[in-house]
């Protein structure tokens, strides 16, 4: 199964202004670090309900695996804002550099924990 979209729209950046402007130094693409060495970099996203992680950028190809699912809500920093409903095994590769990162935050937005496995790709 595939992520479905819930809703898309957009939001004030200025709520987010402190964070946006440090994001770019924000490496912490998960909520612990469970493993790395010169090759990967492999990460926990864990949130409670109504729990948010605050904006950071991808500098890296990385790949997420949805471990338990639920509804989260991502703002990107161009000022969107979607919100989808994850299934566990839902999974998505991304490259990025960091002439290229992509800055977003992540809210669980829905009842449940939600639980994501992401990788990072190092060389």
């Amino acid at each position: 199964m595939a992520t479905t979209i819930l809703s898309e729209g957009s939001f004030d950046r200025g709520d987010y202004a402190d964070e946006l402007d440090a994001a770019p130094g924000n490496l912490d693409v998960g909520t612990r670090l469970w493993f790395e060495n010169g090759r990967i970099r492999v990460w926990e996203v864990r949130l409670q309900p109504g729990e948010r992680g605050p904006f950071h950028a991808h500098t890296r190809r990385y790949f997420w695996t949805v471990v338990d699912g639920g509804i989260g809500r991502q703002r990107t920093a161009d000022g969107t804002v979607i919100t989808r409903e994850y299934h566990v095994g839902d999974t998505n590769y991304s490259e990025h550099s960091p002439a290229e990162p992509m800055i977003h935050d992540f809210e669980n937005a829905g009842e449940t924990p939600i639980r994501f496995v992401t990788v990072e790709l190092l060389d």
